[in-house]
C-alpha cells in the first residue's frame, strides 16, 4: 500500500454517483464517513437521462396486477421474491423522495400516473420528460451538502482490494494519472450500465461496466449477463455518439409506429423486446434505416408540457414533433444482467455490494418492465445501505500488500475487462441457446 501515491481511508466507499450510489449513501448514517468515486462529472450518469418515470404500486388492489406485469415483460424469468420486495417497498420509496424535495406532477393534491408498454394501468409517477433529472439532481444536491460524504469526480476505480473473499476498498486512478488506494470497511458497486460497450447506446460512453470486468476476474458470481434490453425508439441519426431516447411515456400518451408508407405496424404498448423485434423486421421490409414516429395523435399542449425535453431537442435537429413524425431505431438501452446479489445486494465477495443497473437481483427477468429501473435502484440500494449499518469494523490486518506497477498501464487493464465481460456475455448466450436447444 505505502507504494501508491495517495492512500484513504473512509468507513464506506461507493463507486458511481447515479441515483443507486447517491441514494445509498443518503440511507447510511451521519457518523460514517463516506466516499463516492465516479468516473465522470458527478452529473453525468444514466440515471440523470432517464425520462419516462418512476412506478409505484398505487393500492393494494394493484399489487398483483403490478406483479403480473413485471413477470410478463421478464418472461417469466424474475426473481419473484425481489419483485415482491420491490412492489411492497414503492410507496416507501416514493414518500423518501418527497421528502427529500423531489417533485412529480400533479391535478391539485392529487399525483398524475403515466402509462408505458406492458403496463396494464397508468402507475408511472413523473416530472415533465426529465423524471431521472429530478430525482438524480435532488439526491446529489442533498449528497453535496452533507458533510460525511466526499465526492472524487473523474476518477476511475481499477480493482477492488480482496483478500479471503473479503473486500477492504478499491484502487482507483484519478484524472491527472495518480494511482490510490481507498480502504474501507464496505465497499458498494453501484458503476450503472454497459453501454460504451455497444455503438449504438442511449448510454453515456464511459459506462463499460467496469465493475463486472474486475468481478471476472475476481471469481465474484454474475448473473443472466446475456439479458441486454434494446430500447425500441430512439432518435434516428447518422451521426456517431450517445443516442437521444424517445421515452415509451410518448407512446403510452398515444403515439404510433409507422412504416415507410406512413403506416401503423405493430401495438406500440407491447414489451419492449417484441416492439424493437417488430422495428427490425419492418426496417428490412422497407429496406430503410429506420421506422417513423407520430406523436400527432396527442395534443400539442400535452406534448408541450409533458414531453418538453423531447419536443425541444427535435426541433434542434430539424423535426417539429406537434407537426410532423420523427425517424426513429432501436438502440441498446439497460442491461438486466450483473453481478449477482441476494435481496440485500450482497455479492458473493464479503463486504462487497452492488447496486443499480451493475446489480442483478433478478427483478428484471429477461426483459425490464417500463420505469421498473429507478425504482428497483432505490429499493435496493436503501437495502444495501440497511444491512451495511450493522456490519461491524474491519480487520484491517488482513488487508494485503499492493504494488503499484501492477497498474501502472490503467489503459490495458480496462480494455481487458472490456475484452472479458464481452466474451462472457458471448459465452452465456451460447450457454442458454444450447439449454434451449436441449429442452
Amino acid at each position: 500500500m505505502t507504494k501508491f501515491r495517495s492512500s484513504l481511508k473512509a468507513d464506506i466507499v461507493i463507486v458511481g454517483s447515479g441515483a443507486a450510489g447517491l441514494f445509498c449513501a443518503l440511507n447510511l448514517p451521519a457518523n460514517k464517513n463516506i466516499i463516492i468515486i465516479t468516473k465522470d462529472a458527478a452529473e453525468n450518469s444514466d440515471s440523470y437521462l432517464a425520462q419516462g418515470g418512476i412506478c409505484m404500486m398505487r393500492n393494494e388492489e394493484d399489487y398483483h396486477c403490478f406483479l403480473e406485469d413485471t413477470l410478463r415483460a421478464g418472461h417469466y424469468k424474475n426473481n419473484k421474491q425481489s419483485v415482491d420486495i420491490m412492489i411492497r417497498s414503492s410507496q416507501e420509496i416514493i414518500q423518501d423522495l418527497i421528502d427529500w424535495g423531489v417533485e412529480f406532477e400533479k391535478s391539485g393534491n392529487e399525483f398524475l400516473f403515466t402509462r408505458e408498454g406492458a403496463h396494464s394501468v397508468p402507475r408511472i409517477l413523473y416530472h415533465k420528460d426529465i423524471t431521472g433529472k429530478e430525482i438524480t439532481s435532488k439526491l446529489l444536491n442533498r449528497v453535496q451538502s452533507s458533510v460525511n460524504i466526499k465526492i472524487l469526480e473523474y476518477t476511475t476505480m481499477l480493482d477492488i482490494i480482496p483478500q479471503d473473499n473479503i473486500c477492504h476498498g478499491i484502487v482507483c486512478k484519478t484524472n491527472s494519472g495518480e494511482l490510490l488506494t481507498i480502504q474501507t470497511d464496505c465497499t458498494v458497486l453501484a458503476t450503472g450500465g454497459i453501454g460504451g460497450l455497444f455503438s449504438h447506446s442511449t448510454n453515456f460512453s464511459h459506462l463499460t461496466g467496469d465493475a463486472l470486468g474486475i468481478a471476472i476476474k475476481h471469481g465474484i458470481a454474475l448473473e443472466n449477463m446475456d439479458y441486454i434490453q434494446i430500447h425500441p425508439t430512439t432518435l434516428y441519426t447518422p451521426e456517431p455518439g450517445r443516442s437521444f431516447l424517445i421515452s415509451e411515456s410518448v407512446r403510452g400518451e398515444g403515439a404510433v409506429l409507422l412504416n415507410a408508407h406512413k403506416e401503423r405496424f405493430v401495438n406500440e404498448l407491447l414489451p419492449r423486446d417484441v416492439v424493437s423485434r417488430e422495428i427490425y423486421k419492418q426496417m428490412v421490409l422497407d429496406q430503410a434505416p429506420h421506422v417513423w414516429l407520430s406523436l400527432l395523435p396527442i395534443e400539442k399542449n400535452v406534448i408541450k408540457h409533458h414531453f418538453p425535453n423531447i419536443y425541444e431537442h427535435c426541433l434542434q435537429k430539424g423535426y417539429d414533433v406537434t407537426k410532423e413524425a420523427i425517424p426513429v431505431v432501436p438502440a441498446q438501452h439497460y442491461f438486466m444482467g450483473g453481478i449477482r446479489v441476494d435481496s440485500y445486494s450482497q455479492t458473493s465477495m464479503e463486504q462487497l455490494y452492488a447496486i443499480g443497473e451493475t446489480s442483478c437481483n433478478g427483478v428484471h427477468g429477461a426483459n425490464r418492465l417500463a420505469s421498473n429501473s429507478l425504482l428497483e435502484t432505490l429499493v435496493f440500494a436503501k437495502r444495501a445501505a440497511e444491512q451495511i449499518k450493522g456490519k461491524s469494523k474491519a480487520d484491517t490486518s488482513l488487508i494485503p500488500v499492493l504494488h503499484a506497477k501492477d497498474y501502472k498501464d490503467h489503459k490495458k487493464i480496462l480494455m481487458e475487462y472490456k475484452k472479458n465481460i464481452l466474451n462472457e456475455i458471448e459465452r452465456m448466450e451460447k450457454k442458454r441457446e444450447l439449454h434451449n436447444d436441449e429442452a
